[in-house]
């Protein structure tokens, strides 16, 4: 990595690491603290996190959250762009569901894009397909994919200095892998780095 590198690295995990802090202090100061197994820090309703939105898949058609009622998502903010960390999560939650095989039919796996001008729905379309098979890409205006991280306490920004059209801009965000449950409220945050042989087991204990 050069100097650059260094940088932007090290205030990624400094994020991640104070929005992990954050949110244990939220669900603790509301009095809806449950055990912290590992890398997974389980969440309840008064947490209040999730919500609606209002998106484009990476097939174009419009969804909003109402389309996943009924089931689990695995969900992931991040964008295409990412050199690294985002894969990385990706894969993890692709090879977890990967090891769950028919136990694991009952999760959709989901990637929202905090990097909306550059990632369209085709763009997302190539990039999902290489994590998952089932794996949905969702975009939309920058208005929609603020209030959807809103209602997920995600934090997002473009790296200083960043210019409109340059394809080289990174972004800083946060990096938890949420589990959302049938009612569209999450019900654990796991965190970046998580190994897919513990996503697994989690999500199996999670959802069975």
């Amino acid at each position: 990595m050069n100097r650059r590198q260094i940088v932007i690295f090290s205030a990624g995990i400094l994020a991640c690491v104070l929005v992990a802090w954050a949110l244990a202090f939220l669900v603790k100061g509301r009095r809806a603290t449950m055990p912290i197994r590992g890398p997974v820090i389980m969440l309840t309703a008064a947490a209040d996190i999730g919500g609606p939105f209002r998106l484009t898949d990476h097939t174009g058609k419009r969804v909003t959250d109402a389309d996943f009622r009924g089931r689990f998502m695995l969900l992931y903010f991040g964008y295409t762009f990412c050199p690294d960390v985002c894969p990385a999560d990706l894969q993890t939650m692709g090879r977890a569901l990967d090891i769950l095989a028919a136990k694991g039919e009952v999760i959709t796996p989901v990637f929202i894009t905090v990097d909306p001008e550059r990632d369209s729905p085709a763009v997302l379309k190539k990039y999902v397909a290489a994590f998952h098979p089932r794996m949905v890409g969702l975009t939309g205006p920058a208005a929609a994919i603020k209030a959807a991280a809103k209602a997920y306490k995600v934090y997002y920004r473009a790296q200083p200095g960043a210019k409109p059209g340059d394809t080289k801009i990174l972004m800083d965000h946060t990096s938890f892998i949420y589990l959302v449950g049938p009612d569209g409220k999450a019900v654990a945050a796991f965190r970046g780095g998580t190994r897919p042989e513990v996503l697994a087991k989690e999500l199996a204990r999670l959802t069975g």
